[in-house]
């Protein structure tokens, strides 16, 4: 049974993936991106089954008008995949104000104001799908990319607290956390901070020559394979909480949270002692 998608963040990426392959099967989407041209290509192939509207995530005022008048036109939809974003690169102290200040306000309060407008619509028509894009550094980070694990550490917070509240109206929500992946989002799509020489010989110059010797080995993942896999959860009952997706992930995440927990367990006398005494 087909289904009405609607997608953040649809020129490039995942958002361009999925979109292709949702309509190659025959789905509705409904497709937001900054440039009102961007898919004319899949507007010209697909005709009416493509709704395209102009969104910049970071304008609240229009996320809300936007997802309004998707549900509006379309009278249902299905699933919302929140994927607008960009990587914002840097030690702490080489990027800006206006840039940390524009990376949050595009990865993490623009989806969390995306969730804020699906979510009474998902609720009225009786449920849904949340599916929101995060990253393998929401559970570990890598040095010069602090402030861009901030955003996916802070939207997955967000939708830990909002799953439990959602829940009871039949809406459902899915964290996908893609390791480094052979899109062009790190060319199209990210911004960096003015480099600073005294971080040469840190683990933040480490990390930059290892990404530019690496090459492609740095990009494991297959775009077209994980939008399948997204796509392929969606049917999934229950939804995933989580969704990692790429082998770099998988080991990013698998090392940081068994040693989290060595942490929390090596902790549980102190943590005990502190409480009130009876």
């Amino acid at each position: 049974m087909s289904k009405t998608w609607f997608i953040t963040g649809a020129s490039s990426g995942f958002g361009r993936e999925l979109a292709e392959l949702l309509l190659q099967r025959g789905d509705r989407v409904a497709a937001t991106v900054r440039k009102p041209d961007a898919l004319q290509d899949l507007a010209a192939k697909y005709g009416d089954r493509l709704w395209v509207g102009v969104l910049d995530v970071t304008d609240s005022a229009a996320v809300r008008s936007v997802v309004d008048r998707a549900f509006a036109e379309l009278r249902r939809i299905d699933v919302v995949v929140s994927n607008a974003g960009y990587a914002l690169f840097g030690a702490a102290e080489e990027v800006g104000d206006a840039q940390i200040e524009r990376q949050l306000d595009t990865n993490l309060l623009g989806s969390i104001q995306v969730a804020r407008a699906a979510i009474p619509h998902l609720r009225q028509q009786g449920g849904g799908r949340i599916i929101q894009l995060s990253s393998s550094v929401a559970q570990a980070a890598y040095p010069t990319m602090g402030v861009y694990a901030a955003t996916k550490w802070g939207i997955e917070g967000f939708f830990e607290g909002t799953i439990p509240e959602v829940a009871p109206f039949g809406i459902e929500v899915t964290l996908v956390e893609p390791g480094a992946s052979r899109t062009n989002f790190a060319s199209l799509s990210a911004d960096a901070g003015q480099i600073l020489d005294v971080y040469d010989p840190t683990p933040a110059g480490d990390f930059r020559r290892l990404v530019a010797s690496a090459g492609l080995a740095m990009f494991p993942g297959d775009p077209r394979k994980i939008a399948s896999a997204i796509i392929a959860s969606a049917d999934q009952s229950p939804a995933p909480k989580r969704l990692t997706l790429g082998s770099d992930a998988y080991a990013l995440i698998h090392t940081a949270l068994t040693e989290r927990l060595a942490n929390l367990e090596a902790q549980k006398g102190l943590a005990h002692s502190t409480d009130v005494n009876a």
